[in-house]
């Protein structure tokens, strides 16, 4: 039986800061499973863990707790040049994203698959014009249709990138912050489900009624 293309399992991060006696700043907990190729649609606001979680997921951050497993494989014991063949990180201008190293190599294990199988895409910039973003979503479905599993967050500021996110994805997450400064994933299989949310209504406040 194959393993699920995707597992996160039990993920802390903290950050804390003050010296002698440190608090905690921010903490992302998460906890979900993938078992197959798809498209995921991820939204939060600016500074709920959107980015972080990202990194997490392609081990160029180091959790508190938990693990990540892709395809089987746990990603923060393979060795780092060899993360990016489990998955990819783009941040906005489809640039890698790059990663700090605090595990010398020979205590690390060698990467059990030749290309990556998760393809994280971090609010990248959509273009208008004509074509470009017709391109972008045959893209995303064509990692699909090849096995893989995609991430698209965005940071919705106008209504076509809701319909982005409606045409490409097939599941939701949303990121969201509470007062004590800490982030949770709500899920749900369609963008309408996720809406009804109250904490999704008001951070996506004026956008809804245009698509009424």
């Amino acid at each position: 039986m194959e393993p699920p293309l995707l597992q996160v399992q039990g993920l802390v991060k903290r950050y804390r800061r003050g010296w002698p006696r440190s608090r905690t700043t921010f903490e992302l907990q998460a906890d979900f499973q993938v078992d197959g190729a798809g498209v995921i649609g991820v939204m939060g606001a600016n500074g709920s863990g959107k980015t972080t979680l990202f990194e997490l997921i392609t081990g160029g951050n180091q959790p508190n707790e938990g693990r990540v497993q892709v395809a089987g494989q746990d990603i923060h014991r393979v060795r780092y040049e060899q993360r990016g063949q489990l998955a990819l990180h783009y941040h906005q201008s489809y640039q890698l994203r790059r990663f700090r190293r605090t595990r010398p190599a020979f205590m690390l294990e060698a990467a059990r698959m030749p290309q990556a199988a998760v393809h994280l895409f971090d609010e990248p910039q959509f273009n208008t014009q004509d074509g470009y973003i017709g391109f972008m979503l045959a893209f995303f479905r064509r990692l699909r249709d090849e096995g893989k599993l995609v991430f698209l967050c965005l940071h919705p500021n106008e209504p076509v990138h809701l319909e982005i996110l409606e045409q490409a994805c097939e599941r939701f997450i949303f990121v969201q912050k509470d007062d004590a400064r800490v982030s949770r994933l709500l899920q749900a299989d369609t963008l309408p489900a996720l809406v009804e949310v109250p904490a999704v209504r008001s951070y996506l406040g004026a956008l809804l009624p245009e698509r009424r």
